[in-house]
């Protein structure tokens, strides 16, 4: 696995490490149950690192919803 700064990612995340953890294990979860790719990957890669590379490469973000 290819290292990815954490910096990098919380960019993406509005700066909080909790939104980037629920972001990146939400996005493996979905990859788990058999979500497509939005990068190219190894077929054997494992999803969390697919997950960190969707969110630094801005494939994936994260949206508060409003009530």
């Amino acid at each position: 696995m290819a290292y990815i700064p954490v910096e990098n990612l919380l960019k993406n995340a509005n700066s909080s490490m909790y939104k980037l953890i629920i972001l990146a294990s939400r996005r493996a979860r979905e990859l788990s149950t058999g979500s497509e790719k939005l990068i190219d990957a190894a077929p054997n890669a494992k999803v969390t690192s697919i997950a960190l590379r969707e969110i630094d490469k801005n494939k994936v973000t994260y949206k508060i919803k409003k009530k």
